[in-house]
């Protein structure tokens, strides 16, 4: 049973930075494609950024050039560096298992101003 477990959201003014911690354990390969997603209140939830099994990245527009998505495959771990966050970045923040279809409970980050 795959299993992802977020971690790292907080509260922060706007222009710090986070670091969220996506944890992927269960599977027996470790290289599939991942996804950072997020959901404000009242709003869909959309995509942040998703990186593939060999570490090539893309983001959405509103997050390009402020976020960066990485993995390391030997801890299973996937990573979403946030710099310069600004209050409509506030929201839930969840891994996603592209491979596996799967979820994390998700991590809140709020940015104050």
């Amino acid at each position: 049973q795959v299993r992802l477990t977020e971690s790292g959201g907080g509260l922060v003014q706007a222009g710090g930075s986070l670091r969220l911690s996506c944890a992927h354990s269960g599977s027996a390969v470790n290289t599939n494609s991942m996804a950072w997603y997020r959901q404000a209140p009242g709003k869909q939830r959309e995509l942040v950024a998703q990186v593939t099994s060999n570490g090539a990245p893309t983001y959405s527009a509103s997050v390009k050039g402020r976020f960066t998505i990485s993995r390391d495959n030997v801890k299973k771990i996937v990573y979403l560096q946030m710099n310069n966050l600004r209050p409509e970045d506030t929201a839930v923040y969840l891994c996603y298992s592209l491979t596996y279809g799967t979820w994390g409970q998700g991590t809140q980050v709020t940015v104050s101003l």
